[in-house]
């Protein structure tokens, strides 16, 4: 399965983004409401200048406590991404987020963001895939 095939049921639309300069606590406001794991930092919405993540602010709190909710997103964000293509395959995806201990990914096409794919989008569709051929082997077993 191709990352574009999983983005089928997603949109840009959803997904969230806050500006640079934005206080952590306002992301963190976004993360709880939304009750998603990680905002992509973006003046656009469409060209990432980082990720934040529930473990980044995790992180700072366990470093400087509730402090860090006062500083800027800009301070405790990812910003050398690591992203994909439409056309990355899921598994491929998959491994380097499991390699790399991160769960979403943005998706990329040239230097626009079209999508972000969480570890559960990814697993999810290659659960999918095993069990359609599953079903297909034991079709063929069948005879049907």
């Amino acid at each position: 399965m191709l990352i574009h095939q999983i983005l089928k049921n997603k949109s840009l639309a959803g997904v969230a983004t806050v500006k640079p300069g934005s206080k952590v606590s306002d992301a963190v406001k976004l993360l709880s409401e939304k009750k998603i794991g990680a905002v992509v930092v973006s003046n656009d919405g469409v060209r990432p200048a980082g990720i934040l993540s529930e473990r980044d602010i995790v992180a700072a709190l366990g470093d400087v406590g509730t402090s860090c909710l006062d500083q800027t997103v800009d301070d405790l964000m990812t910003a050398k991404l690591v992203t994909c293509a439409p056309g990355d395959r899921a598994i491929q995806v998959l491994q380097t987020m499991t390699e790399r201990r991160f769960r979403h990914m943005p998706v990329m096409d040239g230097d626009d963001m079209v999508g972000l794919v969480s570890i559960g989008d990814v697993v999810k569709a290659r659960l999918d895939e095993l069990s359609q051929q599953a079903d297909a082997l034991k079709n063929m077993i069948m005879g049907y």
